[in-house]
């Protein structure tokens, strides 16, 4: 949606709002005079993204020198301006996209809102993925893990052992109570394992019994192999839990090798989070093991992967005995032909090589040959994401004979193809436009049409225009 302000709504000096240029005046200044054009739109438009947590703006830095005084105070007080105005719940923020006339004098600016129908992407001129059936996830955070029924406790599990253990490690710690134990457990709905019971009995590892004392507490987590929770923090970990972005969690593929410890998921209603390793990545007890693995089983959950996790120990009394498990595999995919496939001049070299029926993710990256035909892929029957980079496709058209699609990513070109043969894939979920070397003002008209298919909220368009040396604006 396109909105023109009227001069006197652009110059109110009494109620400034995002949409007024006074409010965008001093950044579009400071980019006028300090703008870099290596990083602004392909035409050289000054184009970024300004956040509540941060902001992204094409000012020339060089990164040898020191800033002179006042050079960056400049730029936050500029962008200042915006952001207090964003709304406290805003996630995504606003972007922008700026023209010069008159010799710099006035500048137009296109305010662009990406509202709730678009995921918060990175970089100023890339909009994120369009969510087009609100509140789907990608395939793989659907999925649930498999029953193994060899699978049982480790010989290893013994609650007595750990009790008593830590009871002569740990003789001044305060545990929880069965009341303690028992809401836990009714707020999870799930009972806890007999062996993280045991522990809790002898610490509730709450950071007020230990009055603030640090090296108290790091002595404590040492003695349990992690830093424990306490019982009101404890979580099962669903997939849910493990947030991704559509464009990255869409090129995933879960899957469990037959001699996989653990199950390759993305998250998984028997893993349950008591600890966490102090860096981030979450100490799980995992009641939904793999074919090789154990009931009781300690995982650890990387933050900074999406699928699977690490087998650490057999059970709760070897990793705070510190016996570790080795040897064994974690996780794995099933088929020893790759569910995700990208094709591109330096990875997978041709179509035919990648199509097979297990294939879920389709990649075309850079090719310096003549465009790839989709044909080999059409009678697939679990292909469900492709992204495409530019000049890869043959006929975008052959997009419509595949028939299982949730996701797309597509130049702006492509789109184009598709929208005017009225040949969108219905069954996508969400889509994302490759903005590499388009104007944000082009890539923002397609995604705007491909919301509308789905009656989705539009990404809001507001268009100021104004003097950048009036000498009557409050900025100055």
């Amino acid at each position: 949606m396109l909105v023109s302000r009227p001069l006197e709504a652009r110059l109110s000096p009494l109620a400034p709002t995002l949409h007024d240029f006074t409010t965008w005046a001093p950044l579009i200044r400071l980019l006028r005079e300090c703008g870099d054009a290596r990083q602004s739109g392909p035409d050289g438009c000054p184009a970024g993204r300004i956040g509540r947590g941060g902001w992204s703006v094409p000012v020339q830095r060089d990164f040898g020198r020191r800033p002179a005084a006042g050079e960056f105070e400049r730029e936050q007080a500029a962008v200042d301006r915006v952001r207090a105005l964003l709304p406290e719940d805003d996630e995504g923020g606003v972007r922008f996209v700026a023209r010069f006339a008159d010799g710099g004098r006035r500048a137009v600016v296109h305010v662009l809102e990406p509202g709730p129908a678009v995921e918060d992407g990175i970089g100023g001129q890339d909009p994120g993925a369009l969510l087009l059936v609100e509140g789907a996830v990608p395939e793989p955070w659907l999925r649930l893990p498999e029953t193994y029924p060899g699978t049982v406790p480790a010989p290893t599990r013994d609650p007595e052992l750990l009790e008593r253990t830590l009871r002569e490690r740990l003789p001044d710690e305060v545990g929880a109570t069965e009341e303690e134990l028992a809401a836990a457990e009714a707020r999870l709905g799930l009972a806890l394992p007999e062996e993280l019971r045991a522990l809790y009995r002898v610490t509730r590892a709450r950071w007020k019994d230990w009055g603030g004392d640090y090296e108290r507490a790091v002595g404590v987590f040492r003695q349990l192999g992690c830093e424990v929770f306490p019982p009101a923090e404890v979580y099962v970990a669903h997939a849910a839990t493990r947030e991704s972005l559509w464009p990255h969690a869409a090129t995933e593929a879960v899957g469990t090798a037959p001699d996989a410890a653990v199950q390759g998921l993305v998250g998984s209603p028997g893993w349950l989070v008591f600890g966490d390793n102090g860096g981030g990545d979450r100490i799980a007890i995992d009641l939904t093991p793999g074919p090789s693995g154990h009931v009781g089983q300690i995982v650890i959950i990387s933050h900074e992967e999406s699928v699977g996790a690490g087998l650490v120990a057999d059970s709760l009394t070897d990793l705070v005995l510190g016996r570790r498990a080795t040897g064994r595999r974690g996780r794995g995919h099933a088929t020893a032909a790759p569910p995700v496939a990208y094709v591109n001049a330096s990875h997978v070299p041709d179509v035919e090589a990648a199509a097979h029926p297990g294939l879920e993710v389709l990649c075309l990256g850079v090719w310096d040959t003549a465009p790839l035909s989709l044909a080999p892929f059409a009678a697939l029957p679990r292909l469900r994401t492709l992204t495409a980079y530019p000049d890869t496709l043959a006929d975008p058209l052959e997009i419509a004979e595949l028939k299982h699609l949730e996701f797309l990513k597509l130049t702006p070109e492509d789109w184009r193809v598709l929208l005017d043969a009225g040949a969108v894939p219905r069954t996508l979920k969400a889509a994302a436009i490759e903005p590499r070397n388009h104007h944000p003002l082009a890539v923002t008209a397609v995604a705007n049409e491909l919301l509308t298919l789905w009656n989705r909220p539009l990404i809001q368009e507001t268009v100021l225009e104004g003097d950048l040396d009036d000498p009557d604006d409050p900025a100055e």
